[in-house]
């Protein structure tokens, strides 16, 4: 989303235009690893691709990947598709950047926010250990540095800041750009210069709400350090990537130069390369991860292992604590929708320049991780999710149908406007060609449909616009955020 991701620098017009006819004259490479059975499945998935919602009585038109790719401008996309408890298949398409080598499945792509799953099961490891109490006030562990009490004088669990209810700040990191300078965690926990987010803080009673918080992972990292004494890309990779077999992740901030060779590079969304390749985040519980679909599948079936009791990284036990929602559907570390057959935990991530997605059920062997190198790759990777469950007939992330009724001029224009949400980003809300828009990304306009007159959506995405007076509230699964008029 346009700025509340904080994702987007933009570039001159014209400089993005020129990048994008080029990215455009690019032939679609595909790369793939799976076998010649795969192959027809493959194929239709490629033709298969739908939005998330769809509009009662209108055709639910599919779209093809490589004609996603090009109107989202996303130059790469890597799969892993997890079937019957194993690996199915894996493939690569388009290109690590332009000019550049094709995707394959040993592509690195930076995971971003699906780092927090693995800094989840790192704790809970821990705490399986009897060294890491989930329930104590995380100051008994942390050392050098303190969590400042709440407004009330609150302290914050590691529970609670697993599960973003421990009311801290900070709910997203933009990065460092190449050549920029990068702070130590303490100065980003403190909001100290060179950091460029706001100090963390408990802002909010813990345990009161939901309020999803890179920040409260960032104290956690700090907690892990203090507790084991241990760098945390050594506590991780001993904890949680190598007995998982993730052989090809590693938590590097930057990623060294012999590995950079092998990565996928971050782009804007109109396909424009940032300056410099990839963004620095020292953040690295949150988003400081460097992987591969194919490990992140990996990640993904230890967990259903655990939970079907045969042996993983968590006891069935804790495997199952951590895919209990906590508040709005989010468990420890983990989104989690569903019940029964239908019971999944997923993940999202968001970089500058990079956008995935981790899905799996809890209750059976399926699921897939996609990654991609666009700014514009959500809306690329859900598609293909939804292309992935009329295949394979999972019991879910198949389009919503919604009915739309129709809003006369009047009130089109009443809702035209720019739209802020605190320390997030901006939407603008416009009358254009006689419809209602919205650009919840810069330039990128779509059409916004009404269910009611205080009850909007988009069908690119599971997103609501509930409208009440100069605001409202921008609601999207877990997230759920209050907006205003800005003019």
């Amino acid at each position: 989303m346009h700025h509340l991701a904080s994702i987007d620098r933009n570039a001159s017009l014209s400089t993005r235009r020129l990048a994008c006819l080029a990215l455009l004259s690019l032939p679609l490479l595909a790369w793939a690893d799976g076998g010649t059975n795969a192959d027809a499945e493959i194929a239709r998935v490629e033709r298969g691709l739908r939005l998330p919602v769809a509009v009662a009585g209108e055709p639910l038109a599919a779209r093809t990947l490589e004609g996603e790719m090009q109107r989202l401008h996303v130059p790469g996309v890597s799969i892993a598709l997890i079937r019957d408890g194993k690996i199915a298949w894996t493939r690569g398409y388009g290109v690590a950047y332009e000019g550049g080598p094709a995707v394959t499945p040993d592509t690195l792509f930076q995971a971003a926010s699906i780092s927090k799953p693995m800094t989840a099961v790192a704790a809970l490891r821990l705490a399986e250990r009897g060294e890491l109490n989930l329930d104590a006030d995380i100051n008994t562990v942390l050392t050098g540095w303190k969590l400042p009490p709440g407004p009330g004088g609150e302290s914050a669990t590691a529970r609670q800041l697993l599960s973003h209810t421990a009311g801290t700040s900070v709910s997203g990191f933009p990065g460092y750009a190449a050549g920029k300078p990068v702070p130590t965690l303490v100065q980003v926990l403190d909001g100290a210069a060179p950091a460029n987010t706001k100090p963390v803080r408990i802002e909010k009673a813990p345990g009161t709400a939901f309020r999803y918080s890179g920040g409260g992972y960032s104290v956690l990292q700090q907690a892990l350090i203090d507790r084991t004494r241990q760098p945390f890309d050594a506590l991780l990779m001993e904890t949680v990537l190598k007995p998982a077999g993730m052989r090809d992740s590693r938590f590097a901030q930057p990623l060294p130069a012999n590995l950079l060779a092998r990565a996928a590079l971050p782009h804007d969304g109109d396909g424009k390369p940032y300056a410099g390749g990839p963004y620095t985040y020292p953040e690295l519980a949150a988003a400081g991860l460097w992987t591969t679909p194919s490990d992140l599948a990996r990640f993904a079936l230890d967990l259903q292992r655990s939970l079907k009791g045969e042996k993983g990284l968590l006891s069935p036990q804790m495997a199952r604590t951590m895919v209990t929602p906590v508040k709005s559907r989010y468990g420890l570390g983990l989104q989690v929708e569903g019940e029964g057959e239908a019971l999944s935990f997923e993940h999202g991530g968001s970089n500058m320049g990079y956008q995935n997605n981790l899905f799996a059920y809890a209750n059976r062997g399926d699921g897939a991780v996609i990654m991609t190198n666009g700014a514009n790759g959500a809306e690329l990777a859900s598609g293909i999710l939804r292309a992935l469950a009329a295949e394979y007939k999972w019991p879910s992330q198949h389009p919503v149908e919604r009915t739309a009724v129709a809003l006369d001029a009047a009130a089109q224009n009443k809702l035209a406007g720019r739209y802020v949400i605190q320390g997030l980003g901006d939407f603008t809300i416009a009358r254009r060609d006689g419809k209602l828009m919205v650009a919840l990304r810069d330039g990128a306009w779509e059409p916004l449909y009404a269910a009611s007159p205080e009850l909007l959506f988009v069908l690119s995405r599971k997103l609501e616009l509930r409208m009440a007076g100069d605001g409202g509230r921008l609601v999207s699964g877990s997230f759920d955020v209050p907006f205003k008029r800005a003019d």
